[in-house]
């Protein structure tokens, strides 16, 4: 393949990968489902939350930035966001949105030793079952987003 048609990596001088002329199927079907996710009733701040803060383990500095930018959008305040690196050490969150930090660290840092019990049991003091359905695909989904985006850095 030519690579004259795909920008270059400045620092590198490299081709970069150009998923929308490469994969456009996928990448449509992809923000298809992201539309669906959201439109399941889940609360957008906590979306957004979530998605920052798989972002912020998985070192997508494309999605943090944004995800940020969206929250901020969307309402939510800078301390909360400055703070959500450290929220299980700060009184900012609710219960729920505790409960969905851990669910997205648990899902994004695998552990094949990990015991889910109690993060299910927790979750489902604060959500419904077929909310955390919802909620462990829009951690999945950020998760791949993630994923495509830093195989760009």
């Amino acid at each position: 393949m030519d690579g004259a048609s795909h920008p270059k990596d400045a620092a590198q001088g490299e081709t970069l990968l150009d998923y929308q002329k490469d994969i456009p199927e996928i990448l449509k079907t992809m923000v298809g489902l992201n539309t669906v996710i959201s439109g399941t009733g889940l609360e957008r701040s906590l979306h957004h939350l979530v998605q920052l803060r798989a972002s912020q383990i998985n070192r997508c500095g494309f999605c943090v930035e944004m995800h940020t930018r969206e929250a901020r959008q969307d309402g939510e305040t800078g301390e909360r966001l400055d703070r959500v690196v450290v929220w299980d050490q700060v009184d900012d969150f609710s219960e729920r949105e505790k409960a969905a930090f851990a669910w997205t660290e648990a899902l994004t840092e695998l552990d094949p030793k990990a015991d889910l019990a109690p993060l299910r049991a927790r979750l489902r003091k604060v959500f419904t079952d077929p909310e955390i359905g919802v909620l462990t695909a829009a951690v999945a989904m950020i998760n791949l987003w993630n994923r495509i985006n830093i195989s760009r850095h």
